[in-house]
């Protein structure tokens, strides 16, 4: 990958690729019962915190010494009844409907999951009998030229009962090109030891590995086609699906909703009804009510939208923004840990910021809440129907009551009561001829 981030913790949709395989693993544990372990080495450090916040145990390979040898200390104070699966961190687009049956086939002999590639060129070849039986999987520099033509592959993915893998790894040597302790090798052991293995067909695309940044890229536009036909399919029109981005987990978008082009919508995302996202919106863990409208170039983080809001055009909602139903945000405003209840609007290229916005309250262009005094943020309080006018600064913390009104330009610096009008600003002076100052040519 020539990167300093270890291969498994790069992303396809917005997860790592370690993510999809974890997830596979917890639906098998959660359906069979068991336990996950994954083997770490190369990256440890940074992988072992992921692993761990997943909810899996973390076995260290201090050597890397094979796949086989991976195994062996994985399995160490497993019981002898039971069964193994082995999945690869690597192989993220694999499912739960695509290891039954190997869970199936595995459960009184060895079983491998394989696949056929159009190009089988750097795996694992998948070496049947006449019969078709499998024999053998000879890795691909170690292969000779008849069986490099073989396109069946070998897909990393196994299942057996648990002794039988404390019965074969044992007995791995490391005799090939990389002196390393195959997993494969076990194939052919149980083979010769008079044991049946069965080799049980997959889909390519389910067991496509990454092993570069344009597999990595592939992965992706395979993961996003697919979540972007779910969503059609469910009801949600896409305008331009190729230009549509759906990353990470629980992205739940409901029916007769409208997604323009070059949208990003990076999960938890909750998008009710009849809401209308303009084009080239990015939308991080982010909920909106029905009726909703979110204006082209909204940028929105951790905020809550309600029913029949109207957001943006070129709006940003910060983490912490709490929009009630029918409010209105519009073009260069800015919203920051602020909760604005129903019917309020902030249109024009204001900034409010840890703030509690009351009831049809409306904020005039320009306006700013000046939070943060160097060293601290505070609060503004604005109570239902108060009107602030153009330009105002309220600099908190500071409070306004209920049908307050402030003239345009005003500094406001201190509480208001109810149904007050707030002043704040210097006397006009006008200079009769005044000079503008020239330039001197030089």
């Amino acid at each position: 990958m020539h990167s300093s981030l270890p291969k498994v913790l790069h992303e396809i949709a917005g997860e790592p690729l370690l993510g999809y395989v974890l997830s596979v693993a917890q639906s098998l544990v959660d359906h069979y019962g068991g336990r996950i372990r994954v083997v770490t080495g190369h990256g440890a450090a940074q992988v072992d915190p992921f692993v761990i916040d997943r909810g899996a145990e973390v076995i260290h390979q201090n050597e890397q010494l094979g796949t086989g040898h991976a195994l062996q200390i994985a399995i160490q104070g497993f019981d002898t009844d039971g069964q193994t699966v082995v999945l690869c961190g690597d192989v993220p687009l694999v499912s739960q409907e695509d290891i039954e049956p190997l869970i199936a086939a595995g459960k009184s002999r060895l079983a491998v999951l394989s696949a056929v590639a159009s190009d089988p060129t750097g795996y694992g070849r998948i070496v049947r009998n006449d019969d078709g039986k499998v024999i053998a999987i000879v890795e691909h520099r170690d292969a000779s030229t008849s069986q490099r033509d073989i396109c069946e592959i070998n897909t990393g993915i196994y299942a057996a009962p648990t002794s039988l893998f404390q019965e074969l790894l044992p007995q791995l040597t490391s005799s090939n090109t990389q002196n390393e302790y195959y997993l494969t090798d076990c194939v052919q052991l149980s083979v010769g030891a008079g044991r049946e293995v069965h080799g049980i067909p997959g889909t390519m695309t389910a067991t496509m590995g990454v092993n570069d940044r344009q597999q990595l890229a592939d992965l992706n536009q395979l993961i996003q086609r697919k979540r972007r036909s779910a969503l059609m399919a469910h009801g949600v029109t896409l305008v331009d699906p190729d230009t549509v981005y759906l990353n990470g987990r629980h992205l739940e978008i409901h029916p007769d909703t409208i997604i323009e082009p070059h949208v990003t919508l990076n999960g938890p995302i909750s998008i009710e009804s009849n809401v209308r996202v303009g084009f080239g919106c990015h939308l991080t863990n982010v909920v909106i009510g029905e009726y909703s409208v979110i204006k082209p170039y909204t940028v929105a983080e951790s905020a809550t939208i309600g029913r029949e809001a109207q957001i943006g055009p070129f709006t940003r909602l910060r983490p912490g923004t709490e929009l009630a139903d029918t409010t209105h945000v519009g073009n260069f405003c800015e919203i920051k840990n602020a909760s604005v209840a129903e019917g309020s609007k902030i249109n024009h290229l204001s900034y409010v910021g840890d703030a509690v916005i009351g009831r049809h309250v409306n904020i005039g262009a320009g306006t700013i809440t000046c939070n943060y005094d160097g060293a601290s943020k505070h609060q503004t309080t604005l109570g239902d129907d108060v009107f602030i006018g153009s330009n105002t600064s309220l600099v908190a913390p500071v409070t306004l009551g209920d049908q307050v009104t402030t003239g345009a330009g005003s500094v406001i610096t201190n509480d208001v009561e109810s149904q007050n009008l707030a002043l704040a600003r210097s006397k006009q002076i006008n200079i009769p001829g005044y000079q503008r100052p020239k330039k001197t040519k030089g």
